[in-house]
Formats: C-alpha cells, structure tokens, sequence
C-alpha cells in the first residue's frame, strides 16, 4: 500500500518537474487557434502553399516559436497572424484567440466587408416575381370579367 502512494508521488513529481512542450507543429497550432477546422485541412494548406512566413511557402512540420509571423490564406479571408503564445490542444474561439495578434491589412478587412455587402441570397423581393396562386385567380376573375 506505502509502495503505490509513492509510486504516485513519485509520478507527480516528475510531471511537475518536466520541462513544458517546446517544439509545436506548425498544423497544429492552426488548428488549435481554429483558423482550421481540421488539422488535416491546415496540414493541405501548408502544402499547397496557402501558409507562408516571410513570404515564403512553410511545410506544416515547422516549428512554431513565439514572434512568428503567418500569411495563411482560408476560404474566407487571408488572415496575418502574429503568434504570441503557444497552445498545443483545441479551447474554445474566446480562449484561442489570447495566443495570437491578428495583423491583418485594413485593406483585406475592408474587402472581405465589401464582398459580404454586395453576397446575393437568392431571396426575391417581396411582391416581385412570379404571382401566388391567390394573386392568378385574381387575374383570371379579372380576364375573364
């Protein structure tokens, strides 16, 4: 019984003494700061050349350091991020956002406003269009009359 309280002291111990986790993947870190859904999209990403540091193109092995900073393009936006701490699992969007400055362009935001202002829902107008079934019997009293 003494042996297996110290067994788990001893682990405890150890744990506390571990240094912290320095080397973080470049994927998973966009990943846990959710510019990706899934690690596997931010893996293709960096592959495919959409992640950049210093305008040039970064494999998704790289490893991430503090004071790095990112050109990642998704599908909604071209984000420039600067990285200010590292998180190594996925938190929630409020949580993720403390480990990094987005440093995006003014003129990227204002772009991104201007493509949402002039989205087309394919919402007709109201009292446009094609006639209810109601407002054809109407015009056919009418006609016929």
């Amino acid at each position: 019984m003494l042996f297996i309280s110290l067994a788990k002291y001893w682990r405890g111990f150890l744990y506390l003494m571990m240094p912290e986790k320095e080397k973080l993947r470049l994927d998973k870190y966009l990943w846990s700061i959710r510019l990706f859904k899934t690690r596997t999209l931010a893996a293709t990403a960096c592959d495919s050349g959409k992640v950049k540091c210093d305008s040039n193109n970064v494999k998704a092995s790289k490893t991430v350091t503090i004071g790095d900073e990112y050109e990642v393009k998704t599908e909604q936006k071209r984000w420039r991020i600067k990285v200010t701490d590292l998180l190594h699992n996925r938190v929630k969007h409020d949580e993720a956002i403390k480990y990094y400055t987005d440093i995006t362009p003014e003129e990227e935001l204002t772009r991104i406003q201007y493509q949402a202002a002039s989205f087309y829902t394919g919402k007709r107008l109201s009292k446009s269009g094609r006639p209810t079934k109601k407002e054809r019997r109407d015009i056919d009293d009418f006609l016929t009359e």
